[in-house]
């Protein structure tokens, strides 16, 4: 029998350390080469490790949530005869800290037991333990005097959970409906308040830690302001449901490849919201093409994978690649490249949407735009004659946060009063 030690390999250029997230494998599992081992995390992507020999895992080297460098140890597996030459540990072992020494051990339990040594001795001198104490017995409950109360209040006192020694009587003793009632009114918490929850500690780990991270960078590096403006969307809708009615084998339309659209059409007169700001290189980088990050909600968190070149597709092709990439990211499946390049980022709640939102910029990104929730009001509208009337129209806010650093307020104000003008004549997003 030999020890095979694996080390974290490396696992992307650039890479120099990876969080575990998973693991597959406990000690005394027998696995098999190319087994899946570990699930580990990079700024980029979750990779799976696989074993690169057959044996039975004798130790593991870190928790779920630990940061491993690249080289250092990950897990030992017992494999049978010797080591396999060609066998990859995953990278130069990281240096071995120095096993504590006799002297090193004994001072550390004297410290922490300063009582030791002389438990030890007298356990020596007599190694009879004493016998345990008998327990002292618990005193008796005191009888809790019994409370004057009709047969119907005792009834509702029950089925509201309340105890009627704690409610205060009439002047006579007797507890009535009344006297239950005002106790209610005092003590709200009775028969109404749902069971409390026990408290529950949770490791912020993989990409719930991701998200932590860039969103605290993002907000301690960018100074952000947010723009919102109302848009009237009923003819973008009536057209929406158009497209739809006639799109045959074509994907079903949501608000947002026409919103992309739109604003793909509208970033070329503000080449300063589709940029990326490298703050550390004090450069700026205006782009040409439009590659859109999508946010969207997985049951492991906000993901935002990236539609190449959005200005290039039509409202159909759109339509799919939002379908595609979201439908990866829920189940785990989307690629590395898949998830950043991003130079600009669209965020939507849907019917959740609320009235504004004041979303976070999408680091290096200098803005994102979210769109809020449809609803319906009463608004005066030109009758075409020269005059008013009431009508129901549908609107919706359009809400942007820029990075103040590189966007300006006029610009950002400008881009949505353009964005606007676009959305509120649909005609013009669908047409060459």
């Amino acid at each position: 029998m030999a020890k095979f030690t694996f080390n974290m390999p490396d696992v992307g250029e650039g890479v120099a350390e990876a969080e575990i997230v998973e693991w597959h494998v406990k000690v005394g599992d027998v696995v098999a080469e190319d087994q899946h081992l570990v699930d580990v995390m990079t700024d980029k992507a979750t990779i799976d490790i696989e074993s690169p020999v057959d044996g039975k895992v004798v130790e593991l080297a870190g928790e779920v949530g630990d940061i491993t460098p690249v080289g250092a140890m990950l897990l030992v597996i017992e494999v049978e005869g010797e080591v396999p030459e060609d066998a990859d540990t995953g990278g130069e072992a990281a240096e071995a800290a120095p096993a504590p020494r006799d002297e090193d051990v004994e001072k550390r339990i004297e410290v922490e037991n300063p009582d030791a040594s002389d438990a030890d001795d007298a356990m020596a001198a007599d190694p009879t333990p004493p016998p345990a104490p008998s327990p002292a017995p618990a005193p008796e409950p005191a009888p809790a005097a019994k409370v004057l109360a009709s047969p119907a209040v005792r009834k509702r006192a029950k089925e509201l959970g309340v105890d009627l020694g704690q409610v205060k009587p009439a002047e006579d003793g007797r507890v009535r409906h009344g006297d239950l009632d005002q106790f209610l009114s005092y003590n709200a918490s009775y028969g109404s308040a749902a069971p409390t929850r026990a408290d529950e500690e949770k490791k912020v780990i993989g990409m719930r830690r991701r998200i932590a991270e860039n969103m605290a960078a993002s907000k301690r590096n960018i100074p952000h302001f947010s723009y919102v403006e109302e848009v009237d969307v009923t003819d973008l809708e009536a057209m929406r449901a158009q497209l739809n009615d006639n799109r045959g084998d074509k994907p079903k339309l949501t608000i947002l490849p026409l919103l992309i659209t739109a604003i793909c059409r509208t970033l070329p007169d503000f080449p300063m919201i589709n940029a990326r700001y490298d703050d550390e290189a004090g450069v700026v980088t205006r782009h040409g093409a439009v590659h859109m990050g999508m946010a969207a909600q997985t049951d492991a968190g906000l993901m935002v994978p990236v539609i190449r070149d959005a200005q290039a597709k039509n409202v159909w092709q759109l339509a799919s690649e939002i379908g595609r990439l979201a439908e990866a990211a829920r189940t785990g499946s989307a690629r590395s490249e898949e998830l950043s390049g991003g130079t600009l980022t669209v965020t939507s709640l849907g019917p959740l949407g609320g009235i504004a939102t004041t979303p976070v910029i999408n680091r290096p990104e200098v803005a994102i735009i979210g769109p809020n929730k449809i609803v319906e009001r009463p608004m005066f509208v030109s009758d075409g004659n020269g005059g008013e009337r009431i009508e129901k129209r549908k609107l919706m806010n359009i809400s942007i946060s820029c990075d103040h650093r590189v966007v300006d307020g006029w610009d950002a104000a400008s881009f949505v009063q353009a964005l606007k003008k676009l959305l509120e004549a649909p005609v013009l997003i669908v047409s060459n």
